[in-house]
């Protein structure tokens, strides 16, 4: 089984990016999906999540009315459009997955332990 966050480049600011959380060996239908990112020398936060139905989102105020979370159960990827970017979204942007019914959380601590997975990352960079 493997997650795996993909979509990350090099943006100006005020530019778009959509990045996709797409997992191999595992459907994800039933599994709460967030998304985190860390620049360098700050710690982790968590950015948004979106709950197993698809029906529950969550965002962080600093992304908000900027990022839009969604998934596509066909194709086992939960997206993240970007619009908007700002110099300081620059970061490792990484999805984590956990197997929940009607909740999503944006603390890491969430998708940890056994019911918890989390995915490779990718890389955005917004110039100024």
């Amino acid at each position: 089984f493997k997650l795996q966050a993909s979509g990350g480049g090099l943006v100006q600011a005020g530019g778009s990016l959509r990045l996709s959380c797409t997992a191999s060996g595992l459907a994800l239908d039933y599994y709460a999906i967030g998304w985190f990112r860390q620049a360098p020398g700050k710690e982790r936060e968590g950015v948004s999540c979106i709950t197993s139905s698809g029906g529950g989102t969550v965002y962080a105020d600093s992304v908000k009315g900027r990022f839009t979370i969604s998934r596509d159960h066909s194709k086992n990827t939960v997206y993240l459009q970007m619009n908007s970017l700002k110099p300081e979204d620059t970061a490792v942007y990484y999805c984590a997955a956990r197997i929940a019914l009607a909740l999503c959380d944006l603390s890491g601590s969430y998708y940890g332990g056994r019911q918890g997975y989390w995915g490779q990352e990718t890389l955005v960079t917004v110039s100024s």
